[in-house]
């Protein structure tokens, strides 16, 4: 039976939109493979590793009829790259293997039956479905995903809190010393909901997601979120565990505000980052009336001093930072303003974009 007919770029895109979350070597063989089932003259691939599940649809021609196996999906993936755009592959069914034909070449590839692929159980209960463009939740994620914790023992760090509560859905990643927080508007009232998503869901979301103003669906189960955009089908597990209380870290009321221009600001942060030691990446801001210093020392004695002009008439502070932390966030917003609210030395920071309540960055003083 000839499964699929289609250009190498055609089917390379479906194949790779399923392939993020296979690992290489697992300790299943069996999911190191994509699932390829024909019902008439649909395709389905479905990949997993047992936390996430992805699925997508697609119509690529070759024989009407009903079919089901498992092939290794790097493997698939990496003969698919070695042919040209243009040219018309397919893939064929013979005797337990799979052929791959495209101009003069052919590649016999081994299969494991379907009924071993473990498929998700997919959760009972998921709560009521409510969507977002594609293009804002890539904004949120974005937003927020660099201050995830990366391996962290308190695991439900290692991940982003979804909140989705009114007509409000906010997004919230923290690793101890920084706390970012996105938001977004939903065009349904939903009942209170909040997940923790794991990092490698995040990433394989920041991944797929495109720019474009199409829909995503979400749902959220007690222990699942399931997201379809695209004719996709993605379903994760969630991080279980009680994220910390971030309003209570959002600090309120700082007195000493400054709004200057992000560009340069990240741009003197960089600059003075090359001389901070390699352990120890801090950094010295001296703000007072007019002007905001930057300095950066290293255990070589080397040292770098930057200096901006800002129109400033708060207090005069000298705080420290993980410089980092700092080029983080501004790296991953595109505004060109960025306020600074301070209280002292020893009090975390609060970075906002001007008139736009949706975004907040707290970042810890560090001391020097």
């Amino acid at each position: 039976m000839i499964v699929l007919k289609a250009t190498q770029d055609k089917v390379l895109s479906v194949l790779q939109s399923v392939a993020g979350i296979v690992e290489r070597r697992h300790t299943l063989p069996i999911l190191a493979n994509v699932l390829i089932r024909k019902t008439g003259a649909q395709l389905q691939f479905t990949t997993s590793d047992l936390e996430i599940q992805i699925r997508t649809s697609a119509e690529l021609d070759g024989d009407v009829g009903n079919f089901t196996t498992t092939v290794g999906a790097r493997k698939l993936i990496d003969i698919l790259r070695s042919m040209p755009g243009d040219q018309t592959v397919s893939l064929e069914s013979a005797q337990n293997k799979l052929i791959l034909k495209g101009g003069k070449s052919r590649f016999t590839l081994q299969t494991l039956p379907a009924e071993d692929f473990p498929l998700v159980q997919e959760a009972a209960n998921f709560g009521p479905a409510f969507s977002v463009p594609q293009k804002v939740l890539k904004a949120l994620l974005n937003q927020v995903s660099f201050a995830m914790a990366v391996h962290d023992i308190r695991y439900y760090l290692n991940g982003i809190l979804f909140v989705a509560e009114g007509k409000q859905l906010s997004l919230v990643a923290t690793d101890g010393h920084r706390l970012a927080f996105s938001s977004a508007t939903l065009d349904v009232e939903v009942p209170k909901q909040e997940v923790i998503l794991p990092r490698k869901t995040v990433l394989e979301m920041q991944r797929l997601l495109s720019d474009k103003e199409g829909a995503i669906e979400m749902q959220f189960a007690g222990n699942q979120a399931k997201f379809s955009f695209e004719g996709m089908e993605f379903v994760t597990k969630l991080v279980e565990g009680k994220f910390p209380d971030y309003n209570r870290v959002i600090p309120k009321n700082h007195k000493n505000i400054i709004t200057l221009g992000r560009v340069p600001l990240l741009a003197s942060l960089q600059r003075t980052a090359i001389l901070t030691s390699e352990k120890f990446k801090g950094v010295r801001l001296n703000i007072e009336p007019g002007t905001l210093r930057v300095a950066s020392n290293n255990a070589e004695q080397e040292e770098a001093v930057d200096e901006l002009d800002i129109d400033y008439a708060g207090d005069t502070i000298e705080i420290g930072f993980n410089v980092t932390y700092l080029i983080d966030a501004l790296s991953n917003m595109d505004q060109d303003m960025v306020k600074m609210e301070l209280a002292d030395s020893n009090s975390s920071a609060l970075l906002t974009i001007p008139d736009d309540a949706a975004f907040k960055y707290v970042v810890m003083p560090m001391r020097i």
